[in-house]
């Protein structure tokens, strides 16, 4: 009788402390669920920077295979070498996003002018450079894509109740989506 009374008294502190232990965990989990999405953007952004790289070790290869051939088009060669320049000293993801899209932006110029050149379209190895390149932004494409999903579900769990309280105490912020400038968007002119 003794248990049974002094469950009947303690009846509300119990359930206090059981609520407690459940906020606890699971406040403990959010917290452990950003640490893991934080890691899983921080991974992907590290693909996407892999085929970058892939990228700007092929580009050099593409801009020598131009320039002997169009060798007036020196402005555009001059865009992709400031733009690679820009990417090596960004310093975070999004200063580097913007690096690549100016690279995107002048090997879309580049791209253009060696179409103009029959001579350039007819030689093998400039073919499998370019068949290498489209591979390789094939490859970016998707690793942005995986990108902008884990930030997605990253930035859904900081925003919606009852995760964005533990965002806030913790100060979990959004991360940025990789998005493509305006400018990169338009298709390159080039005018002879």
């Amino acid at each position: 009788m003794n248990n049974q009374n002094f469950f009947q008294r303690n009846k509300t502190g119990i359930i206090v402390v059981i609520i407690a232990v459940v906020v606890i965990f699971w406040g403990v989990g959010s917290y452990n669920s950003f640490i893991r999405g934080g890691e899983q953007i921080t991974a992907q952004w590290a693909q996407v920077e892999n085929q970058y790289q892939r990228r700007f070790d092929l580009i050099p290869n593409v801009v020598n295979t131009v320039k002997g051939v169009a060798k007036q088009e020196q402005t555009v060669f001059t865009t992709i070498a400031e733009a690679r320049t820009r990417y090596s000293g960004a310093t975070s993801p999004d200063a580097k996003a913007q690096a690549a899209s100016q690279l995107e932006a002048g090997l879309g110029r580049l791209l253009v002018i060696a179409e103009q050149y029959p001579v350039l379209q007819s030689s093998q190895a400039y073919r499998d450079l370019i068949v290498s390149l489209e591979g390789t932004e094939n490859r970016i494409s998707v690793e942005r894509m995986k990108y902008n999903d884990l930030v997605r579900v990253f930035d859904t769990n900081v925003k919606t109740f009852p995760t964005s309280l533990i965002a806030k105490l913790f100060g979990v912020t959004e991360r940025a989506y990789f998005d493509v400038p305006k400018e990169a968007q338009q298709v390159p002119a080039v005018n002879f």
